[in-house]
C-alpha cells in the first residue's frame, strides 16, 4: 500500500495557484545524466508530501523527526538509507532517511516530508525544487555515526541536522574503541555544532558510553 501523496501545489506562471498532480515533471530543467549503478550525487527535482501512515519501508515519516523521503522505485537507494539533499536556489542541505517509494517518480527525484522541504527554505506554494541528491555512505557504513545522529536529532527538538563529519576514531583500550563525530545543526534562528562521542566493546559490540555536547 503507498502513501498518500494526492496532490500538491505547483505554480502555473500564467495565473494563480492551481493544483497539479505531484508527479507533473517540470521540462524546463533538465537534469544532469543519472548513473544508477554508481551512487554518486546526481541532480534532480524534488517534491513535498504530508506523508501517509503505511509506507513500503516499514518506517513512518515521523522517523528522524520527519526529515524524511520517499524516492523512486528504480532507483539504488535503499530503505533506511541517509540522503543529503541540497537545494540549488539557495544551497540549503538536509539529511533525510528513506521511508517511502514513489510509483512512476524517475531515479532523479524525489518526495520530502513537507518539513525537511521547509528545512531547505523552500516555498511550498512552489511544489517543485531543483537539487541535488548525495548518498550517505559514509554515515550509513558507520552506525555509531548514525547512532549519535539519532540521537542528536532527539536531544535537539526544533532544529535539524544539516551536516556531519567523522572526526576520529581511537583504541582506548585492547577492547574499547572510540568514535567521535561532528554534526551541524540548525534551527530556524541559529546554527550550532554538536560533537558526539561514542565508546564501545569492539568485541562484543556493545555501547559502554556516549555523550554529546555543543562545541
Amino acid at each position: 500500500m503507498y502513501s498518500n501523496y494526492s496532490y500538491i501545489p505547483y505554480v502555473n506562471q500564467q495565473g494563480p495557484y492551481v493544483q497539479h498532480p505531484y508527479y507533473n515533471y517540470s521540462r524546463s530543467y533538465i537534469p544532469h545524466p543519472y548513473y544508477p549503478n554508481r551512487q554518486q550525487a546526481v541532480r534532480g527535482q524534488a517534491t513535498w508530501t504530508e506523508g501517509g501512515q503505511v509506507t513500503q519501508c516499514g518506517i513512518p515519516w515521523s522517523e528522524n523527526q520527519y526529515m524524511t523521503v520517499a524516492i523512486g522505485e528504480n532507483t539504488p537507494y535503499q530503505c533506511g538509507q541517509t540522503l543529503k539533499v541540497t537545494n540549488l536556489s539557495n544551497q540549503r542541505e538536509v539529511l533525510v532517511t528513506v521511508v517511502d517509494k514513489v510509483p512512476g517518480y524517475p531515479p532523479n527525484k524525489v518526495n520530502l516530508h513537507r518539513k525537511a522541504f521547509e528545512t531547505l527554505r523552500a516555498n511550498l506554494g512552489q511544489g517543485v525544487i531543483n537539487v541535488e541528491i548525495t548518498p550517505s555512505p559514509e554515515l550509513e557504513q558507520e552506525k555509531w555515526g548514525k547512532y549519535l545522529l539519532e540521537l542528536t536529532q532527539t536531544a535537539y527538538p526544533g532544529y535539524n541536522v544539516t551536516e556531519y563529519n567523522t572526526i576520529g576514531k581511537t583504541q582506548v583500550s585492547p577492547t574499547q574503541t572510540k568514535e567521535t563525530y561532528e554534526y551541524i545543526l540548525q534551527s530556524p534562528q541559529e546554527r550550532i555544532k554538536v560533537q558526539g562521542n561514542v565508546v564501545y566493546n569492539s568485541t562484543t559490540d556493545r555501547v559502554i558510553s556516549f555523550d554529546i555536547k555543543e562545541v
